[in-house]
């Protein structure tokens, strides 16, 4: 009954709530984003959702637009600037995610949406992830968050999947709770964490291959 239909009651309600609480922060946040990383202010991304439909996302922007001489961008460790390490560790730069869920393209709790460019490395039991909604946080998000692999962020998705209900999203948004204050668990996607899941995976295909 949960997963059919009180989660996405529970989801509209979490996120107007917030949305509303929090719209000072918001505020404060969009306008420090202005005057330190220019604009646009919201950084846009396209996403596979519940069953792979795309839909776009919002977060606030946490890297400058630097550029090298013939015009490419900078990467991506050079481009993030400390204001934009700050945002990243307190998750403030998530918070545009709330409007996300209020749409219904994303839940409070799931896997987490990752990039499109994935979808093709997704083994059969993997694509499960998106039987769901993905989420503002999840099981492998208070499990390691980017500082795990592949295979066992993967894995706490699925067990997710499996194991989805109202006490374990309770328990999941403590600990995300828990854990944002701290700080733990941080670490910069290309820059700290294992590398993107494409190039991951093409290197496991590359390795079976000889």
């Amino acid at each position: 009954m949960y997963r059919k239909y009180f989660k996405r009651v529970f989801d509209f309600v979490c996120s107007l709530l917030a949305l509303i609480v929090l719209s000072p922060v918001l505020l404060i946040t969009a306008i420090l984003v202005r005057i330190k990383l220019g604009t646009p202010v919201i950084f846009k991304q396209k996403r596979p959702g519940l069953n792979e439909k795309i839909f776009i996302l919002y977060k606030f922007r946490t890297m400058t637009e630097q550029k090298d001489e013939q015009g490419n961008l900078l990467p991506d460790e050079v481009r993030l600037t400390k204001f934009g390490k700050m945002l990243r560790s307190t998750s403030l730069d998530e918070l545009p995610e709330l409007w996300n869920i209020l749409k219904g393209d994303m839940s409070v709790v799931g896997p987490r949406p990752l990039a499109v460019q994935y979808l093709p490395y997704y083994t059969d039991e993997e694509r499960k992830r998106h039987s769901v909604r993905p989420g503002l946080t999840g099981l492998a998000q208070v499990n390691g968050r980017n500082a795990v692999t592949w295979e066992n962020r993967f894995q706490n998705d699925l067990e997710y999947v499996y194991r989805l209900g109202f006490i374990l999203d309770l328990l999941i948004i403590f600990k995300t709770v828990i854990k944002v204050l701290r700080r733990s668990d941080i670490g910069e996607r290309g820059i700290s964490s294992p590398l993107d899941f494409d190039v991951h995976r093409r290197i496991q295909e590359s390795e079976k291959r000889r």
